[in-house]
């Protein structure tokens, strides 16, 4: 009862956001424009744009999506959304209105509304995204959780992303994979989230789950990936999952490369202002080197120099990822960190063909020998050029761990699309947006204990035991 509830106040909420967007834009611009306010087929195609263009948005940027995402994001994408919307309905009616009855040449009309519009839209965006949060979790408190993992080192890895979400979930036990007791604290938990437990038991947990009707979360590991990339058949009468190995067709080949031509030129020409910004505010900093060459690697493991701007002491720039408070980093470079205005001259590398827009991020060379050891699956990644962003970019952080990024990138692998590239290019604005959780260095290892999930610092010379884990 209390889910059916929910999904008709969340459609509500929906409906009245979208409403309030729509009414906004066509009450004030119907106010210099009185014909909008009349049944005609320029009004129609007007309103139809303002519609299908603003669903499309959302659904790209992740729209209003109360009850799985805070506030922040949700203003964020909501925002974006309706902004782009704005800007393509508001150029349309600026055309519609070159005529002669309005103006005999084309004028960009009333950018002041345009902008009034876009204000209240966001203050009516914002008031939603935290009234309806504050609705959907006032409908039922958060489900009771257990925690299954396989070391104190694990936990570390999932409790805190669990914990930035209390109105969702309250984690009530913490658990090791084999301990005797795991069926009885399943039964007690609405939701059972599994991390690094080794694939033959966390199997047959997700089956004790499934068979109680618990809901789960687990950590991809390559298994589920490649399920990802598969699809049902059937062979006469048998039930089977069927994986092809994956590559771009020649179609996909061409589309892709036209559209890295297109983006890194515009990308070139739009922010070259900002580009001898940068330059000019490194040059002044220090008085070093504007550009930083880098040897990374691509498609097939082939090398090549990935340029961007410097952004760490010439005499300090050590091969080696970025830590917490990092000395290297001088004070200009922290801001191009921060805003990832660091990577912009990777569009040269784009325009030369050694990178393309989206894709994996190219690693440093030590990191990738480093990773390769520990993960051998890491190499995966090089099935696909090197991009300069992605789904590891825009869902990631500067310090997630190289596990999650190789699944986010082999998921964009096996899942890949020219549509999927396209929404991958839109969403990339949203990186700006959390700039500061984005860019996030790496900081010190957290520990939990199984007795009571409570963090500890690791002890000196201590060293993590799995004790059966993977």
């Amino acid at each position: 009862m209390i889910k059916k509830l929910k999904r008709t106040v969340v459609f509500i909420l929906k409906l009245a956001l979208f409403a309030s967007l729509f009414g906004i834009f066509f009450g004030i611009f119907g106010i210099n424009n009185p014909w909008l306010f009349n049944l005609s087929r320029t009004t129609g195609v007007t309103m139809v744009t303002f519609v299908v263009l603003g669903i499309a948005l959302m659904s790209v940027y992740g729209g209003y999506s109360i009850g799985s995402t805070k506030s922040k994001p949700i203003v964020h994408s909501m925002a974006l959304a309706t902004i782009m919307t704005d800007l393509v309905t508001h150029l349309q009616l600026s055309i519609m209105n070159t005529s002669e009855k309005n103006n005999d040449h084309f004028v960009y009309e009333t950018p002041h509304l345009l902008l009034l519009v876009m204000a209240l839209q966001i203050l009516v965006i914002v008031f939603f995204a935290y009234f309806g949060n504050y609705v959907y979790f006032s409908l039922e408190p958060p489900e009771r959780c257990c925690v299954i993992s396989s070391s104190r080192q694990s936990l570390g890895n999932i409790i805190p992303k669990v914990q930035r979400f209390k109105k969702q979930y309250e984690i009530d036990e913490i658990i090791r994979y084999d301990d005797p007791n795991i069926l009885d604290v399943i039964l007690r938990s609405n939701t059972v989230f599994l991390y690094d437990v080794p694939i033959k038991e966390r199997n047959d947990l997700i089956s004790f789950c499934y068979q109680t009707q618990k809901n789960i979360y687990y950590n991809f590991e390559t298994i589920d990936v490649v399920s990802q990339g598969a699809k049902y058949v059937t062979l006469d009468d048998k039930s089977l999952v069927m994986y092809t190995a994956k590559d771009l067709t020649m179609e996909q080949r061409i589309v892709k490369r036209l559209t890295d031509l297109a983006v890194s030129l515009v990308g070139l020409i739009v922010t070259s202002p900002i580009m001898l910004g940068c330059a000019i505010a490194i040059k002044l900093d220090d008085g070093g080197k504007v550009f930083y060459k880098q040897k990374r690697l691509t498609k097939y493991g082939r090398v090549f120099e990935v340029y961007k701007f410097r952004t760490m002491k010439e005499e300090n720039s050590v091969h080696k990822s970025v830590t917490e408070n990092d000395d290297r980093i001088t004070r200009v470079g922290k801001v191009l960190r921060k805003f990832r205005l660091d990577e912009l001259p990777q569009l040269l590398n784009i325009l030369y063909g050694d990178m393309t827009v989206v894709g994996p991020r190219p690693e440093m060379l030590e990191n990738v020998e480093k990773y390769t050891e520990e993960l051998p699956e890491f190499s995966y990644r090089l099935r696909m050029k090197a991009g300069l962003t992605g789904l590891a970019q825009i869902s990631g952080k500067y310090n997630t761990s190289p596990k999650d990024k190789l699944v986010m990138d082999l998921m964009y692998i096996e899942n890949y699309s020219i549509w999927r590239d396209f929404k991958l290019i839109f969403q990339t604005i949203t990186v700006f947006l959390k700039a500061s959780e984005s860019t996030e260095a790496f900081h010190k290892e957290e520990l939990y204990d199984f007795d009571n999930g409570r963090e500890r610092d690791r002890k000196p010379g201590e060293k993590e035991e799995e004790n059966g884990g993977k």
